[in-house]
């Protein structure tokens, strides 16, 4: 089974053909192609690439399946016996992407 390790929205993500991944907000609408050209590595099938700090020529290609927002994180501030506490909470943007290609 053919894997790559691509980097996105300042993560590494590793990714196969066929799977669903959830990462940092890209820009598009559902049903768009979208192509990465930033792949660090690429195995499987008795073949390695490594890549310094990219693999030459190597791209990974998804399709936008979705674009949402994750779960909800509490930001919660309080310093003691001062009458202070903060609460805020912050929702991430999302793209579920499913890969459909990774060439080298």
């Amino acid at each position: 089974m053919k894997y790559a390790v691509i980097r996105t929205g300042g993560k590494q993500y590793r990714v196969s053909e066929g799977e669903l991944v959830k990462i940092e907000k890209l820009t598009g609408d559902v049903g768009e192609k979208v192509t990465l050209s930033d792949v660090l590595f690429i195995g499987g099938d008795d073949e390695v690439k490594i890549g310094a700090p990219v693999v030459a020529n190597a791209k990974v290609t998804g399709e936008i399946v979705g674009q949402g927002r994750a779960k909800k994180v509490i930001v919660f501030k309080k310093k003691r016996r001062k009458s202070y506490s903060r609460q805020q909470g912050h929702r991430q943007y999302q793209t579920t992407l499913k890969i459909t290609a990774i060439e080298a």
